[in-house]
């Protein structure tokens, strides 16, 4: 049987220091450890695969090392941490709530909360998506979350944070995780690429960590993906490929033939697409954002805004220096009209055509209204 391990896991951080995009919250949690102020009740919320359950796994070992390092990280070498990396700990408890709902589960765990540690101080009890408890198992935690022994500590993790009572919400600490931005995501899948010896241009890249949708854990499956389908060798167009996205070229080339009043080529780009099995409706999104983007590009302090690599960077700022920003924004009001008829209109395909014709246009009326 092959031993490969998904990066998901390979790569799943171990201290606070090596957590992706989460900063201010790690930075939080150390300082809480170093001054000894640490709260009874945390409540870890965000979307899925931003490092809720990585972060409660990190609190949970740090707490209880003998040997913390000076920057407030476990020390990996004692008692303590060995028993928790080994999956062996007795002071930290996991429940999963989604399988775990019911009053008879949090009994157990109350019963369990009553016996003091026997190695270390903290007992840490992290119960992962807690919104997924029943109403009578979050009255039957209340009291204990209320008063807990001093030796407990609680960390509960949620998608859903509307979904947990407001007695709940106000007996913790709560923690907003963010999206992790492109950037962040890009990165760490560069130094997974070193460190598993596959070569990846910076396009492919942020092409993955786009697609994540700020999710570190998407974006970790997607590189794997690839990885499989292309073997060590990651491109713009295996990526491109394999996640079925349409090229950035193509938006560059419509722009070109809207500002050469060229509606003959847009049309035949277009049908091109179509050829190629794309939704229309995507294209009109994904036109929509490539003219946003032009429009960014315009200014040198928004440019920042662009969540792409550099040579793709480029080629906005390059383009944006060639069409005008009024243009810009009729061009954005045309598509933005289109996106929003699309799914009622009964002939789609005319639909997106019609909007080609009228980008191609813009720069006719332009002059009209000029002279």
């Amino acid at each position: 049987m092959s031993d490969f391990v998904v990066s998901a896991r390979k790569y799943r951080p171990q201290t606070f220091d090596t957590v992706v995009g989460q900063k201010s919250i790690t930075s939080t949690l150390k300082n809480a450890i170093k001054t000894g102020h640490l709260a009874q009740s945390f409540l870890f919320c965000g979307s899925r695969g931003v490092g809720k359950t990585t972060t409660a796994r990190i609190l949970a070992k740090t707490i209880n090392c003998f040997n913390r390092s000076e920057s407030i990280e476990a020390c990996d070498q004692c008692d303590s941490c060995l028993s928790f990396n080994e999956g062996a700990s007795l002071n930290v408890y996991e429940l999963d709530a989604a399988s775990n709902n019911g009053i008879e589960d949090i009994r157990n765990l109350i019963d369990q909360v009553r016996i003091a540690p026997q190695l270390g101080e903290y007992k840490i009890y992290i119960i992962d998506e807690v919104h997924m408890l029943s109403n009578s198992a979050f009255n039957g935690f209340l009291k204990t979350l209320e008063e807990p022994p001093k030796h407990a500590i609680f960390i509960l993790a949620t998608t859903e944070k509307y979904k947990i009572i407001p007695t709940i919400l106000s007996r913790c600490q709560i923690f907003d995780f963010n999206r992790i931005k492109v950037k962040d995501i890009a990165d760490h899948l560069a130094y997974i690429a070193t460190q598993e010896a596959i070569t990846a241009d910076p396009e492919s890249l942020h092409l993955i960590a786009q697609k994540a949708d700020g999710a570190l854990r998407d974006a970790l499956s997607i590189f794997d993906q690839i990885v499989t389908f292309t073997g060590n060798n990651l491109t713009y167009k295996s990526v491109i490929e394999n996640l079925n996205i349409l090229d950035y070229d193509y938006y560059f080339r419509i722009v070109d033939s809207a500002q050469k009043q060229d509606i003959p080529s847009s049309l035949l780009l277009l049908n091109d697409i179509y050829e190629k099995g794309f939704d229309g409706h995507n294209f009109i999104v994904g036109l929509a954002d490539h003219y946003r983007n032009l429009l960014v590009c315009k200014d040198i302090r928004t440019a920042v805004l662009l969540e792409v690599g550099d040579a793709i960077e480029q080629r906005y700022i390059d383009q944006s220096k060639e069409v005008d920003g009024n243009l810009i924004l009729r061009a954005l009001a045309v598509l933005s009209k289109s996106d929003v008829d699309y799914k009622s209109s009964k002939n789609q395909r005319l639909l997106v055509e019609m909007a080609l014709m009228q980008l191609c246009s813009l720069l006719q009326e332009q002059e009209k209204k000029n002279a």
